[in-house]
C-alpha cells in the first residue's frame, strides 16, 4: 500500500472510531423503545426529558451556573496571570511557567482528593460553592496559556509606545492590553465553560449531596441502566457545543 493511501487509511479509521459512538448516541436518542435495536422514529424521550425530567433539568442548571460563573473567574485570574508572565522578567516567566504546566499532568483524581482535603479540613460544607472553587482552580492554567499565546503573537513595543505616550499601567492595560488578548480571552472562556461542564472526577470529590451537576446526575442513572433520556440530553449538548464551536471558529487558532 502506498504511503499516501495508508495515511488516509488509518486516519478514516480513527475517525470512524471516534465519530460512530457518537452517532449511534444520536440515533437511538430518536429510538421508539429502550432496547438497543431500532424499532422506529420517536421524539418520546424528548418530550419525557422536556415533561418529566426536573431533576436533570436542575442538574442541567447547576452545571450552567457553575460552568459560567468558574469561567468568568478564571478569564479574569487567568488574564492577570498571563500579561504577568508575558511583562515579567525572564526568571519569573520561567518559574511562571513551570507552576502553570504541572496542573496539566497531575491526574484529576490527585487534584479532587486534595481539594477535598482542604475543604474538610477549612470546615466548609460541600456544596456548589465547592464545586465553582475546584473548577476555577482546575481552569486558571488553560486560559492563562490560551490568553498568554495570544498576546505572544504581539511585539512588547505596542504597550511601551502606549507608556510613552503617557499611558498608566492601568489604562494600558484597559486600552491596549486586553484589546489585543480579547480574541484569547474569548477563547479561554469557552474552553474553561467546556471544561467545566463535562468535569466529572474533580467534582466527584467535592460535590455534596445536593448539589449535583449533571455529569454526576448521568453517571448515577447510567449506573441503573442507560435511558434514551440520556441519549437525548446529550445529543442536545452535542447540538449546542457545536453552535458555539460556529460562532467562535475565528479563535480556534488561539486555542492550545
Amino acid at each position: 500500500m502506498k504511503p499516501g493511501k495508508f495515511a488516509f487509511t488509518m486516519i478514516l479509521i480513527v475517525l470512524l472510531f471516534f465519530y460512530i459512538p457518537i452517532f449511534i448516541v444520536v440515533l437511538f436518542s430518536f429510538n421508539s423503545s429502550k432496547s438497543p435495536v431500532w424499532t422506529g422514529f420517536s421524539l418520546k424521550w424528548y418530550e419525557k426529558l422536556f415533561t418529566s425530567s426536573a431533576h436533570i433539568w436542575r442538574t442541567f442548571m447547576n452545571s450552567i451556573i457553575v460552568g459560567i460563573g468558574s469561567s468568568f473567574v478564571g478569564v479574569i485570574l487567568g488574564t492577570f496571570g498571563a500579561v504577568a508572565m508575558y511583562m515579567g522578567a525572564k526568571k519569573f516567566k520561567k518559574l511562571m511557567w513551570t507552576t502553570t504546566y504541572i496542573p496539566f499532568i497531575i491526574p484529576d483524581i490527585i487534584i479532587g482528593v486534595s481539594l477535598l482535603i482542604f475543604f474538610t479540613t477549612i470546615h466548609l460544607r460541600l456544596s456548589l460553592l465547592t464545586i465553582f472553587i475546584a473548577h476555577v482552580t482546575f481552569s486558571i492554567p488553560y486560559t492563562m496559556m490560551i490568553i498568554l499565546t495570544r498576546l505572544q503573537d504581539f511585539d512588547k513595543s505596542i504597550i511601551e509606545a502606549a507608556y510613552d505616550l503617557g499611558a498608566t499601567r492601568p489604562i494600558a492595560l484597559w486600552k491596549v492590553i486586553i484589546p489585543i488578548a480579547l480574541p484569547g480571552i474569548v477563547a479561554a472562556f469557552f474552553m474553561a465553560f467546556t471544561l467545566s461542564i463535562d468535569d466529572f472526577v474533580i467534582t466527584f470529590f467535592v460535590a455534596g449531596p445536593s448539589s449535583t451537576t449533571l455529569p454526576l446526575q448521568i453517571f448515577s442513572m447510567v449506573r441503573f441502566g442507560i435511558s434514551p433520556v440520556i441519549n437525548a440530553i446529550s445529543t442536545l449538548l452535542l447540538v449546542g457545543t457545536i453552535f458555539i464551536s460556529i460562532l467562535l471558529r475565528k479563535y480556534v487558532r488561539y486555542i492550545i
